[in-house]
């Protein structure tokens, strides 16, 4: 593990204390190859649900049909130990269908809840922009307070809590666009493109050897809930320099003053970033970093988290969107403008 050299004023930690890191850092990295591995050509996104499970976010994910997104938290899933359930998504899905209902009891004249899908560890939203106002409702709920509200009763959710939702680009007949204050109780935002020429081949003769041989599909690596909690205290640990930390926060702060950054950037965006994208941006480049093995966050680990973090928190103007500019060109451009250190 790559060690920060630590200043005369920064505590460092025990020797015992770096050994463990190290190793709980290794069984991460282990279960992000082990899924890389099957998952062909999508090592951003498998690296993200592992940021995302690492700084206790959720995230969205959009792709089309066919890019292994299903798969992907499938296969994480079956790395951890802890419940996962998949509720795809439609027009005609009730609130219920996705917390659970109170059912009456004759016999003594009370109500059990049954609780729905919900509650598990894990739950892939497939399709999540098909579902109706109400649904998602309950579902920014889940994402936010972590509870589920029925009646009049509130039940608390599993404290290992992640929801991965999709979303399908081509398709907008018969779909909700996602309200900006559920957007914004996603972690991060992922865009998942088509593998290039060489990945498509290594996928097509992957096929081929799977339909010849039953795969081996029990996962070698499975991390406990106690080792994500403990993995999630770690990263906290981190050493951010104060010149990093002010990058991080200048970055966040130009999505909402973009004009005194860049004179060509004024006029894009209706709104910016809120403190709840300072703080994603901060997890999630801890995560980064301590999935690669280090004990410091580098501006690279920001640079490389920032279209991801921002891209569903900030609002274009129409002017902007009119010019065929899009929020990915915005933060590039902002990453252009704003120095680094």
């Amino acid at each position: 593990m790559e060690l920060h050299q630590p200043s005369i004023h920064q505590h460092s930690p025990a020797p015992s204390a770096v050994a463990g890191t190290a190793q709980l850092a290794h069984r991460f990295a282990a279960l992000r190859d082990q899924i890389a591995r099957r998952i062909l050509g999508q090592r951003t996104l498998v690296e993200r649900l592992l940021i995302a499970l690492l700084a206790d976010g959720h995230l969205l994910v959009e792709g089309a049909p066919g890019l292994a997104k299903t798969t992907a938290v499938k296969h994480l899933a079956a790395g951890l130990e802890g419940d996962f359930h998949r509720v795809q998504f439609t027009p005609d899905l009730l609130p219920a269908d996705l917390t659970g209902t109170e059912i009456y009891r004759p016999h003594d004249g009370s109500f059990r809840f049954d609780r729905g899908p919900i509650f598990h560890n894990l739950l892939l939203a497939d399709e999540v922009n098909r579902a109706p106002a109400k649904v998602q409702s309950a579902l920014l709920e889940a994402m936010g307070e972590r509870q589920v509200t029925v009646g009049r009763e509130t039940y608390p959710l599993p404290d290992l809590f992640l929801v991965m939702a999709t979303q399908n680009p081509i398709e907008q007949e018969g779909t909700y666009p996602l309200p900006e204050a559920q957007l914004d109780r996603f972690l991060l935002h992922v865009r998942v493109d088509y593998p290039d020429l060489e990945t498509e081949r290594a996928i097509l003769r992957l096929n081929r050897e799977q339909a010849r041989h039953t795969p081996d599909t029990e996962p070698s690596v499975i991390l406990t809930q106690t080792e994500v909690f403990a993995a999630r205290r770690a990263i906290l640990d981190l050493y951010m320099a104060p010149e990093v930390e002010d990058y991080l926060v200048h970055l966040i702060l130009a999505t909402r003053r973009a004009g005194a950054y860049a004179r060509e950037l004024e006029g894009w965006l209706r709104f910016g970033a809120s403190p709840r994208a300072t703080i994603a941006l901060d997890r999630s480049a801890r995560a980064r970093a301590w999935l690669a093995g280090r004990d410091f966050v580098s501006p690279e680990d920001l640079q490389a988290l920032a279209g991801d973090v921002l891209r569903h928190r900030v609002l274009l103007t129409y002017e902007a969107e009119a010019a065929g500019r899009s929020a990915d060109d915005f933060i590039a451009a902002l990453l252009a403008h704003v120095p680094a250190p």
